[in-house]
């Protein structure tokens, strides 16, 4: 007996079917949420989740689970830029003043520029500019790129591996699907010790999305001009643009984006140790 086939274009269309069946049965599966999970938990987001899962919403649900427990502790939307600015004074990590050729929001990192000890308030400072990417992300995108500067980078002043191994974990395990691609521009030869060990740390989905760019390999640098145009691009990452931190005003605008955080979260913005939330800036809906 003869069975046919369906169409490539049925297939397709089939898509966000079996996609809206799969985040009703995530939903139900996560049961009734209230407050900031609920919140949390959109539609998207859950999509988000059932792609790093394969699908598999039980172990979607888990990794959902996984990471309402980690955001009630950790209370990244309650970070505020004057409770970690000491961690941003060298520029290690900071949001771009330029998007990729998509228009996503591009974090920069400058592991070379290490100027604290504490992993906890590092991770703090991380989390806080992820959550702050996510913030300025246009309505149509969901991802950000990375851009790493080895620049100054040495074995002896690297990141410890269990800060990359933090790094990791929250990336990959609580912000699933938020990375697009991440840069690593012209490391050192002697950061390839370093990479052995921190490469078993990643999933399979984020380890294709690290892309080594090499001056002198033509195809490695033709990949990153497929993300990026050169002349927004700063000369650390081989662009025509100058990489300028501005800790003074970067802090302006994080003090900003804070009030549009707090708008989101319906969390007063802090003034005299309360919050308010009035004459704050529209706040886009890709939060969560």
């Amino acid at each position: 007996m003869f069975r046919w086939r369906k169409s490539s274009q049925e297939e397709h269309e089939d898509v966000p079917v079996k996609s809206e069946e799969k985040v009703n049965e995530l939903k139900a599966a996560i049961g009734p949420l209230s407050g900031r999970s609920l919140q949390y938990c959109s539609d998207p987001c859950l999509r988000r989740y059932l792609e790093a899962r394969g699908w598999y919403v039980d172990k979607s649900k888990k990794m959902l689970e996984d990471t309402l427990n980690w955001r009630s502790t950790f209370k990244p939307e309650e970070i505020r830029w004057e409770d970690i600015a000491e961690e941003g004074e060298t520029g290690k990590v900071y949001r771009a003043n330029f998007h990729d050729r998509h228009g996503r929001t591009v974090l920069i990192l400058r592991p070379g520029k290490q100027n604290t000890t504490s992993i906890e308030n590092q991770m703090r400072h991380l989390v806080y500019l992820i959550e702050n990417a996510i913030l300025n992300l246009p309505e149509d995108q969901e991802q950000m790129s990375w851009l790493i500067d080895f620049t100054g980078w040495t074995m002896t002043a690297s990141v410890p591996v269990k800060s990359a191994r933090e790094t990791i974990n929250i990336l990959q395990n609580h912000y699933p699907e938020r990375l697009a691609i991440a840069f690593l521009y012209n490391p050192p030869r002697i950061f390839e010790a370093f990479w052995k060990v921190v490469k078993y740390f990643l999933d399979p989905k984020t380890f294709e999305k690290v892309k080594f760019v090499y001056p002198k390999n033509k195809e490695s640098v033709e990949l990153m001009s497929s993300f990026f145009d050169v002349e927004n691009l700063p000369a650390e990452f081989g662009g025509k643009a100058t990489l300028d931190y501005d800790h003074e005003e970067f802090s302006k605008m994080m003090a900003k984006d804070d009030i549009k955080t707090a708008q989101f979260w319906g969390i007063e913005n802090k003034e005299n140790g309360y919050y308010s939330t009035e004459a704050a800036p529209e706040v886009p809906q890709t939060v969560c």
